[in-house]
């Protein structure tokens, strides 16, 4: 599928006049730069997009997107057509040869607004991205065909060379997020590196229309009949699309490979003579597990496939942009407002940098289990695969990529450490879980409760009425058992809650603080120092 935009001029303004300078420019409308964009936008911060392209991406690419972007996405308002069109699901099964060896479940516990997973083309997700960005109005404004290929510190701004179908000219940000793709031609002007390791592994991915009976489910095959001493995964997408993917070996052709007389033979011998398909999109690819040393140089933030990079086992490459995204965007929309300082900023590389290394390490864990580079490693994956039928401590140690999960931040410098024993997963730095609520009188979601500011959530609350300004930094209180009903028990069971128990909630949803009594003097230090203002 292709789906093309508008060419708009974005003519030069004289460099003297300062309102010409615009606050940010992400660069790169993908995914993750239309996030960023999003998320900038609903937080009142007028942003501009520039990409060197006009389209939507060309395949499926970007497949799998998990239960905590998509909340992030469900705050922006943009989640309820991706829910409609995607295929949700959360189990995946394992096989050896034929025979199923294990089965997992990603959701396993019940009240969540969002599925643990849905499938869904990257160029569905993009245009539904972009539909939203055009809601915004002039706040957010996307322009087609426009590289930035120059970038130049001035001290207190950015002046930025810009090229379109109508000629080059300089544009002046306060700030650039550089979004712009795994070959990043901005972290190249920079010359700042990445580091890690390159894989020569080569995978093919086909995506192929067909009726098939096949559950929502992601199947993954280490040595079938159909594909001997390789590895197979299979996902359903929207449409009546199925994603395929084949590992190909260090030695594959990638040009040979993509031929229809090579790629039809493989699906034939999987699906079987008789199933109709059509081949929609063949790609082959090859990876690396690596990132940046920091992720801000100056006023150039990196985030995504710029910043970081992983295998595609796990779905972690958007997944965790999306959530770049997320950290950066109310950290720097609150160092524009004048209401924290740039050092807030510093906290992004503190936090996704820790992110960053979470999902290399399971990344590159995955590889070297689907594909073993010595005989010790095969001896010790094929010994895994033959306990795991009847041994559940084998089930584990099964690695065909670890399905992507939030990274919590429990070191951040943003956190105020627990002075009191708390039960439970939610503690400082964690992304806050999701509960069903009764408010006004409707059924709803507890994340719905704690959007946009910072959110002191307490339990009872008979003296904390009043939402708090701390510094002119906005604070609501949100009181369960009054303001909202905790309407199954979950909200206490899953955070711990006692009469007075009081969390600290950051604009991202994730938790700054708690403590077992309402005090305002605490929530006030504690902001403080969630906004690097301590």
């Amino acid at each position: 599928m292709m789906k093309t935009y508008t060419y708009q001029t974005l003519p030069a303004e004289p460099l003297a006049d300062r309102k010409s300078r615009r606050p940010v420019v992400v660069a790169g409308a993908g995914p993750v730069g239309l996030t960023m964009a999003l998320d900038l936008a609903v937080r009142g911060i007028p942003v501009l997009v520039l990409d060197d392209n006009n389209t939507v991406s060309v395949g499926s690419r970007g497949l799998c997107y998990a239960k905590r972007p998509l909340e992030i996405f469900d705050r922006l308002g943009c989640a309820a057509p991706m829910l409609e069109k995607g295929v949700s699901w959360k189990i995946g099964k394992i096989f050896r040869d034929t025979e199923l060896v294990y089965q997992f479940d990603l959701l396993p516990e019940p009240g969540h607004q969002m599925p643990a997973f849905i499938n869904l083309q990257q160029y569905h997700l993009e245009d539904m991205l972009i539909a939203r960005a055009r809601e915004l109005g002039e706040g957010l404004q996307l322009h087609w065909k426009h590289k930035v290929v120059s970038v130049q510190d001035a001290g207190d701004h950015l002046r930025l060379g810009v090229e379109a179908p109508d000629g080059l000219f300089t544009l002046e940000a306060e700030w650039l997020i550089a979004c712009d793709g795994a070959g990043s031609p901005i972290r190249e002007m920079l010359g700042v590196p990445f580091t890690g390791r390159a894989f020569q592994d080569r995978f093919l991915i086909a995506d192929v229309l067909m009726k098939a009976p096949f559950p929502a489910e992601r199947w993954f095959w280490f040595d079938p009949p159909f594909h001997r001493n390789q590895s197979v995964l299979l996902h359903r997408e929207a449409d009546d699309v199925w994603r395929i993917d084949f590992q190909l070996g260090w030695d594959a052709d990638p040009v040979e490979e993509r031929k229809p007389e090579r790629v039809l033979p493989r699906l034939r011998s999987m699906l079987g003579e008789d199933t109709a398909f059509e081949l929609e999109w063949v790609s082959v690819y090859q990876f690396a597990c690596r990132r940046l040393d920091r992720f801000r140089h100056g006023r150039v933030i990196f985030a995504g496939d710029s910043a970081h990079q992983v295998s595609p086992f796990g779905a972690r490459g958007a997944n965790t942009g999306v959530q770049d995204a997320d950290n950066l965007a109310w950290k720097l929309a609150l160092v524009l407002g004048g209401k924290a300082p740039e050092a807030l900023l510093d906290s992004y590389d503190a936090e996704r940098l820790v992110a960053a290394d979470d999902n290399i390490g399971h990344s590159s864990r995955a590889t070297d289990f689907i594909t073993p580079k010595n005989a010790a490693s095969r001896a010790f994956r094929d010994a895994v695969l033959r306990l795991a039928r009847d041994h559940a401590f084998a089930r584990p140690l099964i690695n065909s990529g670890r399905l992507s999960t939030p990274t919590p931040y429990p070191g951040s410098p943003l956190n105020t450490p627990d002075t009191e024993p708390f039960a439970g997963r939610m503690r400082p730095g964690t992304n806050c879980s999701d509960a069903p609520v009764r408010a006004g009188g409707e059924d709803g979601w507890l994340l719905h409760q704690l959007q946009g500011d910072f959110v002191a959530m307490v339990l009872g609350g008979e003296n904390a009425s009043e939402d708090l300004d701390v510094d002119g930094v906005r604070c609501r209180v949100l009181r369960i058992g009054a303001d909202v009903e905790d309407s199954e028990g979950l909200i206490a069971a899953r955070y711990d809650l006692r009469p007075g128990t009081t969390y600290l909630i950051r604009p991202d949803q994730h938790v700054a603080a708690r403590w077992r009594a309402f005090d305002t003097r605490a929530i006030a230090a504690a902001l403080r120092r969630a906004t690097a203002r301590d």
